[in-house]
C-alpha cells in the first residue's frame, strides 16, 4: 500500500498516537500500480476471511450529512468511495483530516477516534464499508472537536 502526500507534524505539536491510523489510497495511485504491475493492486491488506469474521455493507450519507465521534472498538475498518465526496476526521479530538472522493480507499486502525461528514449540500456520499468482523460495535465518544483539523493527505 502506498501513501500519498502525507503531510508531517506541525512544529511545536506533539504527534497523537492516532495521526497515522488512518491511510488514504487515492484511486488515481491504484490505478497507476494495477497499470505497472499488469492489472492487480493491493489497496489495503486486510486480515479475515468468510462471512463470520467480516462484514461488508454500502454506506449512503445524506447531503450535508455527519456522524458523531465514534471508533469501531476492536475492529479493522476500510471503506472505499464510490460517489460523492467524505471529509474523514480522526484523533482523540477529531484534529487530523482528509477528503475522499470516488475510487479512494481509507483504512481505520482498531480503536481510532473518528467522525464522517458529507460537505455537500447537494450530492449523497455513497460507500461500500469492510470490518474485519460481523458484529455491530459502534462506540459513541465525547470528543470536544479542534476548529482547524491538520490535513493529512492533500488530493
Amino acid at each position: 500500500m502506498q501513501n500519498i502526500m502525507q503531510s508531517g507534524p506541525r512544529k511545536g505539536a506533539p504527534m497523537s498516537k492516532w495521526k497515522t491510523a488512518v491511510k488514504v489510497v487515492r484511486g488515481a495511485t491504484l490505478e497507476a500500480a494495477m497499470r505497472q504491475s499488469g492489472g492487480r493492486a493491493t489497496a489495503i491488506d486486510f486480515t479475515g476471511a468468510g462471512g463470520d469474521k467480516t462484514w461488508i455493507g454500502t454506506v449512503t450519507m445524506q447531503p450535508s450529512g455527519i456522524t458523531g465521534a465514534h471508533s469501531h472498538g476492536r475492529h479493522e475498518v476500510a471503506i472505499y468511495i464510490t460517489g460523492g465526496r467524505l471529509e474523514l476526521r480522526w484523533g482523540d479530538r477529531l484534529e487530523y483530516a482528509a477528503v475522499v472522493g470516488p475510487g479512494d480507499f481509507a483504512y481505520f486502525e482498531p480503536h481510532v477516534p473518528h467522525q464522517e461528514r458529507n460537505p455537500s449540500d447537494k450530492e449523497a456520499a455513497t460507500y461500500l464499508a469492510i470490518r474485519s468482523d460481523n458484529e455491530r460495535i459502534v462506540v459513541g465518544l465525547d470528543a470536544a472537536p479542534v476548529s482547524h483539523p491538520e490535513t493529512m493527505f492533500e488530493n
